[in-house]
Formats: C-alpha cells, structure tokens, sequence
C-alpha cells in the first residue's frame, strides 16, 4: 500500500498538468484564429484518448493507473476548457453592460 501525503499528492498533480497543454502552441498573429482552433482539437483528442483509455479498463486490457491516470489529465483538461468559457462568458457579460 502506498503513503500518500499531501506532497506526493501536489507533485502527482503538477507532472499530471502538462499532458493536458500542447507541446508547443506558436503566438497567434494578428487575425490568426487557428491557434485556438488548435487547442480546441487538442482538448478533443485528449478526451477521446482518454475515453479509449478507460474503455480499455473497463475490459480490462488497461492497467487500473493508467486508468486513473487518464481520469486526472481529463478532469484537468475539463478545468482548463470551463476557465476559458468563465472568461468569455464574464467578457460578453462586459459587452452587454457597455451603454450604447
């Protein structure tokens, strides 16, 4: 059985954060939408191999931590896409407050 302290468990949660950022996202240039269209499709293969992951577990031709492995990277991935819709949705609630 493992001793799981607090440490162990902030140290497995920021090396389990970087499998949900691309490797390298180049600076979107002026009127360059195809950045974010970029991390949209990597949120979505993320996901989806994700699922593959745990559907293979559930057969049980998946180790259980590559499991829950899985399960963490798309809880993170799922934080960061419900951070990115707050942010619009606060700044369309900015737009809708302006005086016309």
């Amino acid at each position: 059985m493992t001793d799981l302290t607090a440490t162990a468990a902030a140290r497995a949660y920021a090396s389990a954060q970087p499998a949900t950022r691309p490797a390298e996202v180049p600076r979107a240039e002026a009127g360059d939408d195809h950045s974010f269209a970029a991390l949209a499709g990597d949120f979505v293969k993320a996901m989806g191999e994700a699922e593959n992951t745990v559907a293979a577990g559930l057969t049980g031709r998946a180790d259980p931590q590559a499991v829950v492995e899985a399960l963490a990277a798309t809880e993170i991935a799922v934080q960061a896409a419900v951070a990115v819709r707050d942010k619009v949705v606060e700044a369309y609630q900015e737009i809708l407050r302006m005086p016309v």
